[in-house]
């Protein structure tokens, strides 16, 4: 028997999953209140309405409003009905949606989605934590989906992402802005080689060099952001990145000078 499951959010993401979904054979009942149901999926005019008769709920809405997607949703599940919270939300909102959910008999699942869906779809690579982490991935991978389950409560899967975006979003950003820079400076494609360089040399080395150099180097490299922030400033170029550089940096030197003292 097909699984039935309902999908909140019906955008880039969304979309993309319920289409996958409907193609390996479930019965998907989506609910956006501002973007069409695709070709395929059985539209509905509410959270709750979306819920009804599924055996898997994925709320696929922006963070802000997972906690009013579950509860107005929660009138249409059916007993023993899972909700999987797939929003980019912080692990004290998963925290909070899985006490939600246990206060009216809801298992839940805090899935984390790993990489773009965009041309991956369903198989866009997903952690799962959480008591219904498990029969969630059943139901899921059955359908073609590809996610890992890790022991623990809600939120946990939401740490792991958010700490990897940390890193990538944060990179992704001092490459910006460094391109930025250097393209109004004229030299754009000299820096770009110098970035793909880099990236493509990096080994297990390269962390701790990165890490343990801010820690030795911090004085002089507070400095040295403080002059590329003001390079920026003379570029018209806003200097966030390197500005939080120079700022992360003076408090590593004064977290240093503190434990000498």
């Amino acid at each position: 028997m097909s699984a039935t499951i309902a999908v909140l959010g019906l955008g880039e993401a969304g979309s993309a999953l319920a289409r996958d979904l409907v193609a390996a054979g479930a019965v998907v009942r989506g609910y956006d209140p501002a973007v069409p149901a695709a070709e395929g999926v059985v539209a509905t005019g509410s959270e709750a309405d979306a819920a009804e008769g599924a055996d898997l709920v994925l709320s696929v809405n922006k963070a802000a409003a997972a906690v009013d997607a579950l509860e107005a949703g929660l009138a249409g599940l059916k007993p023993g009905a899972a909700w999987a919270d797939l929003n980019t939300a912080s692990p004290g909102t998963k925290r909070e949606l899985a006490t939600l959910a246990a206060g009216h008999d809801v298992p839940f699942a805090d899935i984390a989605i790993m990489a773009p869906v965009p041309g991956r779809g369903l198989r866009v690579p997903m952690l799962a934590t959480g008591v219904a982490a498990e029969s969630v991935a059943t139901t899921l991978n059955s359908l073609g989906a590809a996610v890992e389950t890790m022991a623990g409560d809600a939120g946990l899967a939401a740490e792991r992402k958010l700490l990897r975006s940390v890193f990538f979003k944060g990179m992704s950003a001092a490459v910006v802005e460094a391109l930025q820079a250097a393209r109004a400076a004229g030299c754009e494609d000299w820096l770009r080689k110098i970035i793909v360089d880099e990236l493509t040399a990096a080994n297990a080395a390269t962390v701790d060099r990165l890490v343990d150099g801010s820690y030795t180097h911090a004085v002089r490299r507070t400095a040295e952001m403080a002059a590329a922030a003001e390079m920026l400033g003379e570029l018209g170029v806003r200097a966030d990145v390197a500005g939080a550089s120079r700022d992360q940096l003076a408090h590593l030197a004064d977290s240093q000078d503190c434990k000498q003292s």
